[in-house]
């Protein structure tokens, strides 16, 4: 059996052995394998669930293109970074060579992007553009959170395709048993140094499972969000919560050098906490000031790169609250022409 092709099976849902091959398409020698389609796929349909939220929160196509197209480039670019610097030394040949480092690190044909350092590079370069083009941050945050989620929940299945992001070992007396994954493929032999079938957590399956489950959940709530950003928050702490306990099944985890911590579980479990946090912080000040207008002009100079707070967005969406844009609208200019006689100042 070559190392491209996988021996799958999941005998709990009634489902035997077949062969997987990760090739998709071969022109000679070059090979388009499934993990590029389906990553490629996952882009696609996060960029049209974006489109699909621009119709409601008054952006336009041409603005999420732009702001798309930076975001994809620069969230790939991230998540490679991410990738080789906690698996620096796989980078680097010996004897070294710059130019061999290098070109390694941008082979991407090799394999190896992390989703945390996409979502890092994505986020700075929606806030990088969305400055330029004048547009909401946190708003467009919000609208861009469930496309990632899909995007992961498809992206999941790419490393099925490869035999890979899988568990250990499932036993019988495991509450997930039926859910358990035969698989021979390269990567069982290295982990468990056998060519026989073992039966593991399909953890690729439960992260793609939890993502559609909490995008779901998340497009539900949209509608009813208290602030911008609300959105966003939630997708991380979802998201964060998931990849901690998952994490911890995996045999193939990143950690930090010197220790026993994976950093996946690591940031996960932080991304939990912080946002969480942020989100019910956010909510509580949304409760307090959504009968009050508030001008939005003085807190949109607070908003500045590394400088955004649950007390700035929720202020902001109290305005909007309990009422139509128009009124929404009345009340800033209210508020600001108020602001504006006791300061003196004259925009």
């Amino acid at each position: 059996m070559l190392l491209s092709k996988s021996l799958v099976s999941f005998p709990g849902f009634g489902i035997g052995e077949f062969e997987l091959d990760n090739v998709a398409i071969a022109f000679d020698s070059f090979e388009v394998y499934w993990y590029g389609v389906i990553i490629t796929l996952g882009m696609v349909t996060a960029f049209l669930y974006v489109v699909f939220r621009g119709k409601y929160e008054s952006v336009s196509f041409d603005s999420i293109l732009d702001i798309g197209i930076w975001t994809i480039v620069v969230g790939v670019i991230g998540a490679r970074l991410y990738y080789v610097l906690t698996t620096l030394d796989h980078f680097i040949p010996d004897p070294f060579n710059f130019f061999e480092f290098i070109g390694n690190v941008f082979n991407l044909r090799s394999g190896g992007l992390a989703i945390y350092g996409g979502i890092i590079a994505g986020a700075l370069a929606i806030l990088v553009v969305t400055k330029i083009k004048k547009i909401n941050t946190l708003k467009l945050l919000d609208m861009a959170a469930p496309g990632v989620m899909i995007a992961q929940a498809m992206g999941r299945w790419g490393n099925f395709f490869n035999g890979e992001a899988f568990g250990g070992i499932l036993t019988e007396e495991h509450p997930l048993y039926f859910m358990r994954m035969g698989l021979i493929s390269g990567n069982t032999r290295l982990d468990f140094a056998t060519s026989d079938m073992v039966y593991v957590h399909p953890t690729f399956l439960y992260e793609s499972l939890w993502n559609v489950i909490g995008f779901i959940l998340i497009n539900i709530f949209y509608k009813k969000k208290k602030f911008n950003g609300q959105v966003a928050c939630m997708y991380l702490a979802w998201y964060g919560i998931g990849r901690f306990f998952i994490e911890g099944l995996r045999t193939d985890s990143l950690y930090i050098p010197g220790t026993e911590i994976r950093i996946s579980q690591l940031v996960g479990i932080l991304c939990f906490v912080v946002f969480g946090a942020l989100l019910v912080w956010g909510l509580i000040y949304s409760r307090k000031y959504k009968d009050e207008s508030v001008s939005l002009n003085k807190f949109d100079k607070l908003l500045k790169p590394g400088l955004v707070t649950p007390v700035f967005f929720a202020k902001k969406a109290a305005v909007v609250a309990d009422g139509s844009q128009e009124i929404a609208d009345q009340k800033i200019i209210q508020g600001q022409e108020k602001e504006d006689s006791e300061d003196g100042t004259d925009n």
